[in-house]
């Protein structure tokens, strides 16, 4: 029976295609197309919305802040990128200038200090100062607690001055011609701290001891030594080249 029906569906289909008959559908009756009644999916209800004007929903509106976010941030990086673009090609002008200068006449080597670098400075000579002080101190007063006080009390006011000296020094070029301070520099720097130093430690003694004889001599005593010991910092730190900032010119 079941070979007898496909015989007979072939013999229609060549009648059909031999005589031109229309096709004739064949699909049993209980086979029919399935009605649409699905939920349009998400996508197409966000195209709808869109076409329709309407409010965009609550995920595509944070994804449009997180673009937002990330474009503000592009943009952010971008400036910080041509900002250092600007400096590179600045020091690539400076260099070529400084090239250019070397071989067609002298180059002179100024610099000025990092603020970084003058603090540096004036808190690593207080700690030798200071230690200085402390033995000076303690050999004319005989008084290890008083010893202290002065030491304690010059620390810092003389930690901070000097940094404030430092920086004021530092707006001045000269003795700077040669990519370091020069001796003259150095010792000029020496005798107007000390005395600076000299009637900051007088006064800080005679505060504490009421006995200006005493403060007289370890300030007295202070200053010959630490002005040798001064000259001897300073030079050292003209070979440090860390805090220093070239400024570059040429004489031809």
């Amino acid at each position: 029976m079941k070979h007898l029906k496909i015989i007979n569906l072939l013999s229609l289909l060549v009648n059909a295609a031999a005589f031109g008959t229309p096709a004739v559908r064949l699909l049993p009756s209980h086979v029919s197309t399935v009605q649409s009644t699905s939920r349009l999916s998400p996508l197409f209800v966000l195209s709808a919305d869109l076409t329709n004007g309407e409010e965009l929903p609550p995920v595509v509106r944070s994804i449009d802040a997180e673009m937002a976010r990330a474009q503000r941030k592009r943009e952010k990086y971008e400036a910080k990128l041509r900002k250092f673009e600007n400096k590179i090609e600045e020091l690539e002008r400076k260099r070529m200038k400084y090239l250019e200068g070397s071989t067609l006449g002298q180059v002179e080597q100024n610099f000025s200090e990092t603020t970084a670098r003058s603090a540096v400075k004036a808190m690593m000579w207080r700690v030798i100062a200071g230690s200085v002080t402390l033995v000076t101190t303690l050999k004319f007063s005989g008084n290890f607690a008083y010893a202290l006080k002065v030491v304690g009390s010059d620390f810092f006011s003389k930690a901070f001055t000097m940094f404030v000296g430092e920086r004021i020094m530092n707006k001045s070029s000269a003795g700077r011609k040669s990519g370091s301070d020069s001796a003259g520099r150095s010792v000029a720097k020496a005798l107007i701290w000390r005395l600076f130093a000299i009637c900051n430690t007088l006064a800080v003694c005679f505060f504490i001891s009421k006995d200006f004889s005493m403060a007289s001599k370890i300030a007295g005593s202070d200053a010959i030594f630490k002005t040798f010991l001064m000259v001897a910092y300073e030079r050292v730190w003209a070979k440090v080249e860390w805090g220093k900032e070239y400024q570059i010119d040429f004489t031809i």
